[in-house]
């Protein structure tokens, strides 16, 4: 049996038809009309322990509130979820002491405690033995390096500083499940790094199961070993990641550094993607160019400095396969 189990799930939401006119304002004053629209829409998957899955898509396409389903936050309009064989919406207690959640643009520290005295209101709540909730702390602060801010109150505290204070908060009760929607949002690159060794850390250590919802691609790359694609509540993609990109990746990219100006007119097999001064990136076809004749195309007919190829990159490769729907 799978640790998460959804069935057919499906999530319908009533919204208000507004229409244009003041007759039209003035009706729906007596009488208002509604459509149906569809969040989630008959997805299903299963996830075992210990799997890291990257859950994507675009905004509003059903992600969000997959998570709040998962959660026990929302109940399905039907279909069924089981999370270790419970279903959320109907023992939402019994589910949150088994998971943990980090949601980006919501909070769950405590504005004026230090973070340390919110560690001991969650070991209050969750009952965690007190040896338990000891290790846990010093391997949180150890690993997410929050020695310099542990006792200074959350108000005081950067961005960044408090997305590791949640990600901790979340992970004391040592739950089998962890749930980050856009866990590195608005984030620098230092913090995001840190944040991405710890979640790789967290499932190679201890065996948790983590759903990551993210736009940046490079923490699916980084920290998930399969990715599930959802668009308009439906799921297009569910892979391992290694062989999502094996499939999907069709194209080169190819930087060419000129040793004056980018010429006017290229081979149209390349395709310009930046232009930049005297440098320019182009990606072009595995099937239409090999890669030595690539290279041979740009340095017998123009004066270059530098050139380099590359795979395409996950966030270009969910890009294109985006733009081809």
């Amino acid at each position: 049996m799978s640790l998460i189990e959804v069935n057919n799930l499906c999530k319908q939401f009533k919204v208000y038809k507004r229409q244009k006119g003041f007759a039209n304002t003035a009706k729906s004053l007596f009488r208002r009309e509604f459509e149906t629209v569809y969040a989630v829409d008959n997805i299903s998957l299963a996830v075992q322990a210990g799997e890291s899955v990257g859950y994507i898509g675009a905004n509003g396409a059903g992600k969000s509130t997959t998570i709040k389903m998962l959660c026990g936050i929302i109940t399905p309009t039907s279909g069924r979820v089981l999370v270790n064989g419970i279903e959320p919406h109907k023992d939402r207690k019994r589910n949150a002491m088994q998971i943990g959640v980090v949601f980006g643009q919501r909070s769950q520290l405590n504005w004026d405690l230090p973070c340390d005295d919110t560690f001991d209101l969650y070991r209050r709540m969750y009952k965690i033995d007190s040896v338990k909730f000891r290790r846990n702390v010093d391997f949180f602060v150890e690993l997410l390096d929050m020695k310099d801010f542990i006792h200074r109150p959350v108000r005081q505290l950067s961005l960044g500083q408090k997305m590791r204070a949640e990600i901790a908060v979340a992970l004391l009760h040592d739950p089998q499940i962890l749930y980050l929607d856009e866990p590195t949002i608005g984030l620098d690159v230092d913090v995001k790094d840190r944040i991405r060794k710890f979640a790789k850390t967290l499932r190679d250590e201890k065996g948790t199961t983590i759903i990551l919802t993210t736009h940046d691609m490079a923490d699916i790359d980084e920290i998930c070993e399969r990715i599930v694609m959802i668009d308009k509540g439906k799921i297009l993609v569910d892979s391992p990641l290694a062989e999502y990109k094996k499939t999907f990746n069709s194209e080169y990219y190819i930087e060419v550094e000129f040793a004056g100006e980018v010429p006017g007119a290229l081979d149209p097999r390349f395709e310009i993607t930046a232009n930049m001064d005297n440098r320019i990136i182009c990606k072009f076809l595995r099937e239409d160019v090999p890669i030595r004749e690539a290279m041979s195309y740009f340095a017998s007919n123009f004066d270059i400095v530098d050139v380099n190829i590359r795979n395409a990159k996950l966030d270009e490769i969910v890009r294109d396969f985006y733009n081809q729907r």
